[in-house]
């Protein structure tokens, strides 16, 4: 039996990983600020697969909730075969608007929290000749706008270097790039969604299930939707000035109001 750990698990693309994986047979770690959340969510998993949960709350805003995820994920004992780096928030407001202790608690969840825990799942892993990581980033990763997208596109080109550092070392690292997902994402940001097309929203289910298949073949990025991946192929051929241009204009019209 392998056991899964997955940050920001009660809700969205973290709770789909934990389903999926749950099923599947995983015994799992599950991470969130929330005790009661995560309680219930344990309580659920277990009594319907018949796996091992555990929980662990943990602030990943706060250095004692990193180290304290970062002590398990280095259990020799107990080891933790996949790390599900997802969790994560948006901040509402353009660049300015929005104040700088917010900007630096979302580099503190998306980087160093994301750094910190590959780390010390990685370096477990290594010893053992095996494991995965997935971070999750966000297609924003490869356009400019704004802090979220810079610091998805830090998550992106980490995970990337990473995962050619620790080729051959049966240690698997991929860094997952969805769209919009129907989650409580832009709701707990007090972001309004009614003006982003139908088209452009993805099931959290099958973003997961994409996901893992794309690990299994050894991905190092993943982009788990024909519609997302037509985007990005757009995107890599658009001069980056233009670009600029583009998704500021396309954020304004389609983007979380």
């Amino acid at each position: 039996m392998t056991t899964a750990l997955i940050t920001g698990s009660t809700a969205g693309i973290g709770a789909a990983f934990a389903r999926r994986l749950a099923a599947d047979g995983h015994d799992l770690v599950l991470v969130a600020r929330d005790t009661g959340r995560l309680r219930e969510q344990a309580t659920e998993l277990h009594d319907r697969h018949g796996i091992e949960v555990e929980v662990l709350t943990a602030d990943l805003s706060e250095d004692k909730g990193i180290e304290a995820v970062a002590d398990r994920l280095g259990d020799r004992k107990n080891p933790v075969d996949l790390l599900v780096n997802n969790a994560g928030f948006g901040n509402k407001g353009r660049y300015l608007d929005v104040p700088m202790p917010d900007e630096l608690m979302m580099l503190k969840v998306h980087c160093e929290a994301v750094l910190r825990l590959t780390s010390a799942a990685a370096g477990a892993m290594r010893e053992r000749g095996r494991g995965g990581v997935v971070n999750v980033a966000s297609v924003a990763a490869f356009v400019p706008r704004g802090t979220y997208g810079a610091s998805k596109a830090w998550v992106v080109q980490f995970t990337q270097g990473a995962a050619k550092d620790l080729a051959g070392s049966g240690v698997r690292l991929m860094a997952l790039c969805p769209g919009f997902v129907r989650t409580e994402f832009h709701q707990r940001a007090g972001m309004g969604t009614d003006n982003i097309p139908g088209w452009m929203w993805l099931d959290a289910d099958k973003l997961v299930a994409a996901a893992l298949t794309d690990l299994a073949r050894g991905k190092t990025v993943s982009v788990p939707d024909p519609r997302y991946k037509a985007l990005m192929g757009l995107v890599k051929v658009t001069p980056r000035a233009l670009l600029g241009g583009i998704s500021s204009k396309t954020g304004r019209r389609y983007g979380p109001q």
